[in-house]
């Protein structure tokens, strides 16, 4: 609340002291983030794939809480789905329009660049860092039997250190980054959904304040009433549902749309990212100077920033439907599953929005060369038959995202404030969820346009990603750690397994010799099956 009142009641001191602040962690600290994030890429990708994959992140034998088919879906909504709804055609024409430095000048080489930039954002990378969180609570939680908290994921480093205050500093990191993240989306959100209705004509400001009020009270009420019920009916169902009304808008698009075209340009796109996510995993634009180095700070070391804030909203979230999962099956849930339909989800908006433009009337780029984020993906569903109806089912979507974003954001900072309690009270989680919708409030009524104050809460969680990063390579050497110890105990029961078995065949072969006169009965007499020395 002190930082809300801060940034409304003296907006413009702090919007110009935390952007210096960002300047900085950005600017100075760029080459950090590209080198972090490539490095949980691997981890990931080691652990699972290696030979810590069969460990279980639960009791042995226990089997998995949710069914694959409500885990992926719960998962996906929470940790990526309003997202997609929101850039999936809005990022691939803002990187065709502006392009990175060195990027070939003609339509095609920028369409293909547009697409395979799009998948590095929005793919295998910021899984990775949300499996790192999610991996590391998990084994605490479900294996070791710790409250919910990032604190216990750091014992095997830290130990009994983190019962008292380094442990509450590392919790409440988490908490502001999830507080702020979730409200931040939220405020922009409605943005989006007020663009929306002004598309189909039922308003003719889309940044009246009142609207976008009465927009963020009625997800927060609805978030309310799905923290409520839990995760395994209100977010489970909600999650489910987001699933099948996305997957409704994607079958219209890749149908009505270019569809040949949208196949051949997701394999042709997805080879293009095969091929090049090693050197774009690593590149800091330092080749083309400031101009390059200032691109790839504006996107990719900003996106770095953003999906480690988001990390222990939806890091702790997967942990919590996970109990019951090997450490193989996790990973590739959460890293592989997600990352191949975000591919497949940008394939069929981006690349609409590209064929419209390239081959097509156009009118996504204008004149001074900008893209309308907000309302992009309207636009293309506008040049679609049926476009208009379409456009009002997909409003309704983005609003259930929401509320899935606010509700699990909303029952994963009630864990943490409740001690670790996995079934938080309900009166705390009514409190969490109108805290989000209180923020996203205060902070739009508070700025001129409705972005300003969100635009700096926006640049108080990538600094927040800063602290939390250190948290999250402290998780891997935690992780790593209680992995090996696993191993050799599993290794070391084996090796006795496999002794008691020779024990075990050596005294049934002696008594069988006994029985049969093989073998000597110890008075010094040999004695065979007859009876006879």
């Amino acid at each position: 609340m002190g930082f809300v009142l801060y940034a409304t009641v003296f907006r413009e001191s702090a919007q110009e002291q935390i952007a210096t602040v960002q300047a900085e962690i950005v600017g100075g600290l760029g080459w950090y983030y590209t080198a972090i994030v490539s490095l949980f890429v691997i981890f990931a990708l080691w652990v699972g794939i290696g030979r810590y994959g069969d460990i279980r992140l639960g009791k042995t034998g226990q089997p998995p809480e949710f069914g694959m088919g409500s885990w992926l879906a719960m998962l996906f909504a929470a940790g990526m789905g309003i997202g997609l709804v929101f850039w999936g055609v809005a990022e691939p024409m803002n990187h065709f329009a502006a392009p990175r430095p060195g990027t070939g000048e003609g339509q095609a080489e920028r369409a293909e660049f547009a697409m395979v930039q799009t998948f590095l954002h929005w793919g295998v990378h910021p899984w990775a860092v949300y499996a790192i969180v999610g991996l590391a609570v998990a084994y605490a939680v479900h294996r070791k039997g710790h409250p919910v908290s990032i604190r216990w994921a750091l014992e095997p480093v830290l130990g009994q250190r983190v019962k008292g205050w380094l442990g509450d500093v590392i919790d409440t990191v988490a908490v502001v980054g999830t507080l702020f993240g979730v409200a931040t989306s939220l405020g922009l959100g409605v943005m989006q959904i007020s663009a929306g209705l002004n598309f189909q004509g039922w308003t003719d400001d889309p940044g009246d304040k009142g609207l976008l009020v009465a927009l963020i009270v009625g997800i927060t009420l609805v978030a309310v009433i799905s923290v409520v019920t839990g995760i395994g009916k209100g977010i489970k169902w909600l999650s489910n549902a987001n699933m099948g009304v996305a997957a409704l808008i994607l079958l219209f698009v890749l149908i009505t749309g270019p569809t040949l075209y949208l196949l051949d340009t997701f394999v042709q796109d997805t080879g293009g990212y095969l091929q090049n996510v090693l050197a774009l995993s690593f590149d800091t634009g330092a080749a083309h100077g400031d101009e390059g180095s200032a691109w790839v700070q504006a996107w990719t070391v900003f996106y770095w920033g953003w999906w480690i804030s988001w990390a222990p909203f939806v890091g702790i979230f997967i942990a919590r439907i996970s109990r019951g999962r090997t450490v193989r099956e996790f990973v590739c849930g959460v890293l592989l599953v997600p990352t191949l339909l975000t591919f497949v989800w940008f394939a069929v908006f981006g690349g609409a929005a590209l064929h419209e433009e390239t081959f097509g009337e156009g009118g996504f780029v204008g004149e001074d060369g900008a893209v309308g984020t907000d309302s992009a993906l309207f636009q293309l569903l506008d040049t679609l038959p049926g476009g208009a109806f379409v456009a009002g089912v997909a409003v309704l979507l983005i609003v259930m995202f929401f509320v899935t974003s606010s509700d699990s954001g909303s029952y994963v900072v009630d864990m943490l404030t409740s001690g670790g309690n996995p079934n938080p009270p309900v009166w705390s989680r009514v409190f969490w969820a109108f805290a989000e919708g209180a923020v996203a409030i205060a902070l739009l009524v508070a700025s001129g346009t409705g972005t300003a104050s969100l635009d700096t809460l926006q640049t108080a969680a990538i600094i927040i990603a800063l602290p939390f990063s250190v948290v999250m390579l402290g998780m891997c050497a935690a992780t790593l750690k209680s992995f090996h110890q696993e191993r050799q105990a599993y290794l070391a029961a084996k090796r006795r397994e496999a002794q008691d078995r020779i024990i075990d065949r050596a005294v049934a072969a002696v008594e069988e010799g006994l029985e049969n006169g093989s073998l000597s009965d110890g008075s010094g007499h040999e004695r065979t099956g007859s009876g006879k020395r």
